[in-house]
């Protein structure tokens, strides 16, 4: 069964955006980001968690919790760099 995209963003049409930071974030963590398909940065997360998420389809082997490593990887390092950017910008308008 497929399951729905539940991921919407509050900024209508940030999608291209988020797809760039989020390829400038693993680029930093030490990744492989062709930045004209930001998205595929999940194939060589995968590949260095040792999880074989495969290109075309035919990840129903794939359990839940190989899934969330990959987008845990990916989403926490996101996150991560977010909080960063806020603590910088706070620090810089206490100045």
């Amino acid at each position: 069964m497929a399951r729905r995209n539940r991921n919407r963003l509050v900024v209508p049409n940030a999608s291209a955006g988020m797809e760039q930071f989020k390829g400038e974030v693993m680029r930093r963590q030490g990744y492989e980001v062709n930045m004209n398909r930001p998205d595929d940065v999940k194939y060589e997360v995968a590949r260095s968690l040792g999880i074989p998420l495969e290109a075309q389809g035919g990840n129903g082997q794939l359990s839940t919790e190989q899934a969330g490593k990959i987008g845990g990887q990916i989403g926490g390092s996101m996150v991560k760099e977010m909080i960063r950017m806020a603590q910088q910008k706070l620090a810089e308008q206490q100045k």
